[in-house]
């Protein structure tokens, strides 16, 4: 595979958002569009690429620095894909991808509970649904959500992050 500029990364953000209904856990996963480059068709979860407006039209942290520009596009991108509001993002893992074209990219995943909204979904993906851990199974995801998920669920439910078998 060739790589178009090795130092150079996409920076992408993804979040696994969870709520809490009764005894149960449900998580919301989508569908793909078909018109997608990388993973047509494929179950997952919300996330996007962090873009330059992100942060370069708002105030500066300090002198020279912005903060918090991966959270900010990460719920940019979650109100923009599924219209829904999230509560506090917890960082899960850092992910290495080659998209397609030969862009290498940086996938942060993230966790958060559900806040508000009513999903609606954008041109990016054309179903979704709210489910437990279990159910998610039965569906085409893209690799290492389901681990992904597993993870959450362990952590949600009292246990420690569990490390990915390498």
């Amino acid at each position: 595979m060739k790589i178009k500029n090795k130092e150079l990364h996409r920076i992408t953000s993804t979040a696994i958002i969870y709520k809490k209904q009764k005894k149960e856990i449900k998580y919301l996963i989508a569908q793909r569009s078909l018109e997608k480059k990388a993973f047509p068709g494929k179950w997952t979860v919300p996330g996007g690429g962090l873009e330059t407006d992100d942060y370069i039209n708002t105030p500066k942290t300090t002198k020279d620095l912005w903060y918090f520009a991966i959270e900010n596009s990460l719920r940019r991108e979650v109100r923009e894909e599924v219209n829904l509001k999230m509560g506090k993002i917890k960082y899960l893992l850092d992910i290495v991808f080659i998209i397609p074209d030969g862009t290498p990219s940086i996938i942060l995943s993230f966790y958060a509970p559900y806040k508000s909204g009513q999903v609606k979904l954008d041109y990016e993906n054309t179903d979704f649904v709210w489910a437990t851990y279990q159910e998610i199974k039965k569906y085409d995801l893209i690799d290492g959500i389901l681990e992904e998920i597993e993870m959450v669920e362990k952590i949600l439910k009292g246990g420690k992050n569990i490390n990915y078998k390498r």
